[in-house]
Order: C-alpha cells, then sequence, then structure tokens
C-alpha cells in the first residue's frame, strides 16, 4: 500500500493557482529548466551530421586553466546548485517538529537508510551501467565523460561534493517536494509517479535516449519506495553512490577498458 506523501488542507490565502505557480517557479530554479536545455540540446544533437553515438557529453569539465580558480568555480558551481533544495525546505516547513516531515526527513534512522540507499545503489547502478553500454552499442547514447578535470588535491573532494549536490537535488526537488505539492494539488499517485519519472528522464535526454529511458526507471522505482516508506534519505546516499562511483572511478575504468569508453580517451 502506498501511504506517502499526504496531501495537508491548503493555509489561509493559499490557492491550487498559487501552489501551481510555486511549483513552476522551483523548477524553472533548478531541474525544470535543466530539463528545458536538454530537450534542445537532444534537438540539437540529433540534427547534425555526426552519430549520436559519436557524440559527448561531459560532466564536471574544468572551469578555468588557473587551479585555484578552477577549485573556487566549481565550488561555488555545485553551492549554488543546492540554494533550490534550500527553498523547498523553507517553503515546505513545519513550525512543528519533525520541521522537514513533508520532505521525508525526521527521526533517527539514518544507520537504517544509509544500509538501504547502499543496497539501493547496487541494485540500480549495475543495471544502469548496463543499460549505459547497451545504449552505446545500438547508438542511442551519447559517450558520457564524467569528468575532465586534472589530477588536484582538491580534484576526488570535488567529485564528492558533485555526486552529493546530484543526489540532494533531484531526490529532494523531484521526489520529496514535487510528490508533496502534487498531492496538494490532488493528484493521484500514478499521475504523480509517473509525471516525476517522466521529468527525470527528460532532464537527462541531453545523454540520449538510453539515459533518458533509464533515468526514467530510475525514477520509477524511487518514487515507489518513497511512496511506500517515506523516506528520502535512502534514495539521496543511493544516488550520491552511484554518482560518486562513476565520477570518482572514471578516471581508473577510462584508462583499464579504454576500448569501452571510445577511442579518444
Amino acid at each position: 500500500m502506498l501511504v506517502h506523501p499526504t496531501a495537508e488542507p491548503l493555509g489561509p490565502g493559499v490557492t491550487r493557482g498559487r501552489i501551481r505557480a510555486e511549483i513552476l517557479l522551483v523548477l524553472g530554479l533548478s531541474l525544470g529548466a535543466s530539463a528545458v536545455y536538454s530537450v534542445v540540446q537532444i534537438l540539437d544533437l540529433l540534427t547534425r551530421s555526426t552519430p549520436l553515438s559519436s557524440q559527448t557529453a561531459e560532466l564536471n569539465t574544468s572551469q578555468s586553466s588557473r587551479e585555484i580558480f578552477d577549485f573556487v568555480y566549481q565550488v561555488l558551481e555545485n553551492g549554488f546548485d543546492l540554494v533550490p533544495v534550500v527553498l523547498v525546505g523553507f517553503l515546505l516547513w513545519k513550525t512543528a517538529s519533525p520541521h522537514l516531515v513533508r520532505l521525508g526527513v525526521g527521526g533517527r534512522r539514518i544507520p537504517r537508510d544509509a544500509l538501504w540507499g547502499a543496497a539501493l545503489a547496487l541494485s540500480i547502478g549495475i543495471p544502469g551501467l548496463a543499460l549505459y553500454f547497451a545504449g552505446r552499442a545500438i547508438g542511442i547514447t551519447v559517450d558520457v565523460v564524467p569528468t575532465n578535470l586534472a589530477a588536484h588535491w582538491w580534484t576526488v573532494p570535488v567529485l564528492l561534493f558533485s555526486a552529493l549536490r546530484s543526489g540532494v537535488t533531484e531526490e529532494v526537488i523531484v521526489v520529496a517536494y514535487l510528490y508533496a505539492r502534487l498531492r496538494d494539488l490532488g493528484w493521484g499517485n500514478w499521475a504523480i509517479l509517473l509525471s516525476a519519472a517522466l521529468l527525470r528522464g527528460t532532464y537527462h535526454l541531453y545523454q540520449g535516449f538510453g539515459a533518458f529511458v533509464g533515468n526514467g526507471v530510475m525514477g520509477l522505482v524511487f518514487g515507489w519506495l518513497y511512496m511506500r516508506y517515506g523516506r528520502i534519505l535512502p534514495l539521496v546516499i543511493a544516488h550520491f553512490l552511484m554518482d560518486a562511483a562513476v565520477f570518482v572511478g572514471y578516471p581508473w575504468a577510462a584508462a583499464a577498458f579504454p576500448s569501452l569508453f571510445g577511442a579518444h580517451h
């Protein structure tokens, strides 16, 4: 039985129109904008003479040839990307403890959440990698380069910060926040689940159609688990672990298995 998220009575002066506007503003400042850019980017890639499988999408790119400024830019970019997360926490903050219960945060279950997150990372991450390589093989996924950062003392911490930012931003906004607000609008479980999964897949479209499908399926699984158990931390931990493994492990994997990661690596 799915029990989360639960709707709450609208407060004084709060209308469904106002909630819709709030959702659009939050998404416009975060992953909704990413989805729009991603759609434009995939159209750009598809209309080029180069096949999709021969094109590249780079993540965690260098921002400056000067090490100290590259470091500062990396920290600022990831830090400011977390501001919309703080915003949704502010919007759904409750005066009574647990204050962030509507975002699936509350209670002292961190060890259990961590174990569930690790198990979920393995169960989703390994099939996800298989789907990526399958997409590369049939030509519907671009060559994703998780990082092109040079090796500095701060490279691994910055990549871990980037993985954390990705996990927190996506799970808190696309799952916890969006599910709560769509429930306030009277949406049913399946409508919420499918629309959020579609959004997740869409803002990954710049990586190709394999990433769209894979992330959409991940959204369905994560969304179902959230609706069933009402805990966001396991999803954040799972997402962080998957991204951290890819970001940090990529240079080693590309060097060890060059045939899998394209001839240009």
